[in-house]
């Protein structure tokens, strides 16, 4: 009933390097929206500046996509496979839960302890921290509609995906590949359909934005992907259908920017066919990364060192990239460096480095000294015959 795994495309087997380099990317622009693009511009360049990184919020979705190809991919070649939910639920474990919850413990027992946490918010965490030990801070923030939980209100998305893991597996396994594309293609839509009752209903914007229904599309898309990928003819399918598709999204992309000049309220009804369009174009990102040569410009783009050494340690750098960001904009350090170099453009530009290569230093340190011990037990539970 599935495709043997020995039956993907081999230009996806042969790229799969290049993953690294998406992750790299998507990463990238999580800390470009979080070290200058929450920054107060003070002048033309420094709101031109801000704006183009503020849109490193779809980094996010751009993990989504890559995670959702890449799980179903797993699932669907291990579909056969003897032990096919526990094996996929312990290699999950051992990659995600380890980071997690050392963090969460070290925040909520020695939070007094932390220099940079203040006795408020160490009390707020505390009294909320049910929701975090429980991969249910998107719903808190949305129940609240607002950021509320300091330093840890990033762990959103990790809630979301993990609410993914835990339902996906089984529709999986239950369906075979056509009525799973039929099933993935209905999810998307209905994840849209339902980011647009949310806003004509006045769903909050932190609800919208964080709740796992509303996010599915990226996640489901990546997966729908994936299937594809593995039926015979698929790659050709996608490749040929993917350009259309991200030549129609972005001519309705610019049409709603054009839309929105003209009404105000444009960003508001129109957010959500907008947020649907930038993820289609993400997913031909992601194809194109995986099957475009790598001689060509993109090809050395997504196998660069830079970006594959941020893909490597993506995970502990979005996991700790907040603490600083939070603790920098809260200290005003854009004001402090301005004091020091003289130029405030300037001191966006050191907070940005300083901050990421604090980032990129605790995230290289956790993962060569605690989370490489827990992936070594991966070899316990193959995801594949073939692995």
């Amino acid at each position: 009933m599935t495709t043997p795994a020995a039956a993907v495309d081999p230009r996806i087997r042969g790229h799969m390097p290049a993953l690294d380099g998406v992750r790299g990317l998507a990463i990238l622009m999580v800390l470009a929206v979080h070290f200058i693009g929450d920054a107060v511009p003070t002048s033309r360049l420094e709101k031109a500046l801000t704006a183009v990184a503020s849109q490193g919020d779809y980094g996010v979705d751009l993990f989504f996509v890559l995670s959702g190809f890449l799980i179903t991919g797993i699932l669907v070649d291990a579909r056969a496979a003897p032990h096919y939910f526990r094996n996929f639920y312990a290699r999950r474990a051992v990659r995600i839960f380890p980071l997690y919850y050392l963090v969460l413990a070290v925040v909520f027992f020695a939070g007094g302890l932390l220099p940079f946490l203040s006795s408020a918010e160490v009390v707020t965490l505390r009294e909320h921290q049910a929701w975090a030990w429980l991969y249910g801070v998107n719903f808190y923030d949305a129940k609240q509609g607002a950021w509320s939980l300091p330093y840890l209100d990033h762990f959103w998305s990790l809630a979301v995906e993990e609410h993914f893991y835990f339902v996906w597996p089984a529709i999986v396994w239950l369906l075979p590949p056509r009525a799973l594309l039929r099933t993935s293609g209905a999810i998307v839509l209905a994840a849209f359909l339902a980011h647009v009752a949310c806003r004509l209903a006045g769903v909050n914007l932190i609800a919208q934005y964080v709740l796992t229904p509303l996010r599915l599309d990226a996640l489901v898309l990546g997966g729908f992907l994936a299937v594809l990928a593995r039926q015979p003819g698929g790659m050709a399918v996608i490749e040929r259908r993917l350009k259309l598709a991200a030549a129609v999204a972005a001519v309705v992309l610019l049409g709603t920017f054009a839309f929105n000049q003209l009404d105000p309220r444009g960003y508001f009804f129109l957010r959500p066919l907008r947020n649907m369009m930038i993820i289609g174009l993400l997913a031909t990102l992601l194809v194109g990364a995986l099957t475009t040569q790598a001689a060509t410009p993109m090809g050395r783009l997504f196998r660069a060192p830079s970006l594959r050494f941020l893909g490597k340690y993506s995970y502990g750098l979005y996991v700790f990239h907040h603490f600083f960001s939070y603790w920098l904009t809260q200290h005003d350090a854009d004001c402090a460096l301005f004091a020091w170099v003289g130029n405030h453009t300037l001191a966006i530009l050191v907070r940005a480095v300083v901050g990421s290569a604090a980032s990129t230093a605790i995230a290289l340190a956790s993962y060569h000294l605690f989370e490489k011990r827990a992936l070594a037990l991966k070899r316990l539970w193959p995801s594949s015959p073939a692995s």
